[in-house]
Formats: structure tokens, C-alpha cells, sequence
């Protein structure tokens, strides 16, 4: 019986050592985790579309260096390859000084998907980007789809770098097919009967600048409010232009653009298409 007892000290002293480490102040703190709170959502909120102006060798080699620039996902253009770079749970370092529809700061609240893509060159004629190969848009739509999927982004909060910076940035620009994502039902679109129905009284007499500012601001750009039909306000214009009437991005107001203003702020002016664009529709409304 002695010895029996003495076998058994050395594994009851262990469970002793370890259960005094295990309360002890260097101990791990225990996680229960047997709850859920309801109230919660994702950390991603904005879903921001970039081009890269680089070819992809230098794409990737900036954005996975010490360039100080990053982002969740690189979309190759030859072949059309999607690259995972950042955790989507981590912050990418994409968006900088930022601002949509009252969010700032976005890197903190956003996922960005950067596009190998040359952007611009400036050209006798003027200003001339370059376009994006429809497999690259196909790889990019379907990209979207799954992290919406995952995130429960909203349509309004899906987004370019200009959309979140006009004037200092232009990306994706206005050779990226907005029109086609909207048909893929990611984004809201102006209802073009509206639109056309709304244009002539706007040929008649242009809104003045207040009105262009305070209707450009409630689709969710950081424009000035002094009324003035400034620089910047100008830039935001040419931005709101290139992703719904990329055929004319001048920074003008005239009065095919005042009347899809007009649509995109008028409850019902903006629909949602079912993935088919002679197919049902349905109004959308932002919720900031």
C-alpha cells in the first residue's frame, strides 16, 4: 500500500504544479466563448476598386515591399489572375486621406482591390486611358461577389478611389465598365427613363452651384458647401461623370448631368438590376 502511494506522488505533485500555474497571474487568460452577441456586423464596410498605372511585376512588387501601399487583392490583367496580399480580417494600406458619405479614414473600414492597369497618358488629343480586358472585369465582378457575400457590404459602399478622393485620384477611371457591375447587381444605377425625362427641363435653366454641391454630397462625396462652383467641386462633377456618363467626364455641369443628380438623390431613382439589364428591377435607397 505504501508503495503503491508513493507511485502515485510524483503525478499528483505534476497535476498540483500545473493547476497552481494555471491560476496563477502569468497564466493564460480562459476565453469562454459559449456566447454571441446579435448585434454585430463586418469590420468591412467599403468595398474600394483601384487601377494600378504599373505593369504587374511592379504592381506586386509595391504593394507586397516597403512601398508603404497595399491592398487585399491584386487582379493580374495577363493572364487575369486574382492574388490574395492582405488578410481580408487585416487593415490594407490603400485608401488614404478618405472620406465617403460621412466615413473617413477608410484603410480602417474597407477592403481594396487594386487592378494592374497603366491608367493614363497624356496625349496631344488630351488626357487617354487605357481600357480593361473583359476577362479582368469578369475576375473582378466575380471577386466583388464573394466579398460582399462574406462582408454584407452594401451597394452605395462599393467604390472607386476617385469616388473617395476626387481630383486627387481618377482610378478606376472612366474606362472601368461601372455599368457592368450594376448589371452584376452589385451597384445601384440611375433609371435611365428618369433620366431622359428629367433632362430637358434642366436645358432650360441649370441648377447654380448650391444645389449641385448639396445633391453630390448626398450620394456621399466631401465636396465644399460655399456654393462656388470651385476646383474641387468641379473634380467631384468630372468624378460623378466617368462612372455614370463616361463618354463626357469635362467637370461641366450640364443638363444630362444635373438630371442623373437629380435621379441618383430622388428616392426610386436608383435601381438595383437582377443580374440582367432587360430584366426586373427595383429601387434602391441608400442607408447611411
Amino acid at each position: 500500500m505504501k508503495t503503491r502511494l508513493f507511485s502515485l506522488a510524483p503525478p499528483l505533485a505534476l497535476a498540483a504544479l500545473l493547476s497552481a500555474c494555471a491560476t496563477g497571474p502569468d497564466a493564460p487568460l480562459r476565453i469562454d466563448t459559449s456566447y454571441t452577441s446579435a448585434n454585430q456586423d463586418s469590420r468591412a464596410q467599403f468595398l474600394v476598386l483601384h487601377y494600378t498605372v504599373l505593369d504587374y511585376d511592379k504592381s506586386l512588387k509595391v504593394l507586397t515591399t516597403g512601398g508603404l501601399v497595399s491592398a487585399h487583392y491584386l487582379v493580374r490583367d495577363e493572364p487575369p489572375t486574382v492574388y490574395r496580399l492582405v488578410d481580408e480580417n487585416r487593415r490594407a494600406w490603400h485608401a488614404g486621406a478618405s472620406f465617403w458619405g460621412g466615413a473617413t479614414n477608410l484603410n480602417s473600414a474597407s477592403i481594396g482591390i487594386e487592378i494592374v492597369n497603366p491608367g493614363f497618358k497624356e496625349t496631344p488629343e488630351g488626357r487617354v486611358y487605357a481600357p480593361f480586358s473583359q476577362a479582368q472585369i469578369d475576375a473582378v465582378i466575380k471577386l466583388c461577389k464573394e466579398i460582399v457575400a462574406r462582408h454584407g457590404i452594401r451597394p452605395e459602399r462599393i467604390i472607386g478611389h476617385a469616388d473617395i478622393a476626387p481630383g486627387r485620384k481618377q482610378d478606376p477611371g472612366p474606362q472601368f465598365p461601372w455599368k457592368q457591375f450594376a448589371e452584376a447587381g452589385l451597384i445601384p444605377w440611375p433609371d435611365v427613363a428618369q433620366v431622359a425625362a428629367k433632362t430637358p427641363a434642366y436645358e432650360a435653366l441649370l441648377p447654380d452651384a448650391a444645389w449641385v454641391q448639396d445633391k453630390l454630397a448626398r450620394i456621399g462625396y466631401n465636396v465644399p458647401r460655399h456654393g462656388e462652383l470651385d476646383t474641387l467641386t468641379k473634380e467631384t462633377i468630372a468624378t460623378f461623370q466617368m462612372k455614370y456618363r463616361p463618354a463626357k467626364y469635362d467637370g461641366l455641369l450640364d443638363a444630362e448631368t444635373a438630371a442623373l443628380l437629380d435621379v441618383a438623390t430622388t428616392p426610386g431613382g436608383m435601381l438595383m438590376l437582377k443580374g440582367d439589364p432587360q430584366g426586373p428591377t427595383r429601387p434602391y435607397t441608400s442607408r447611411w
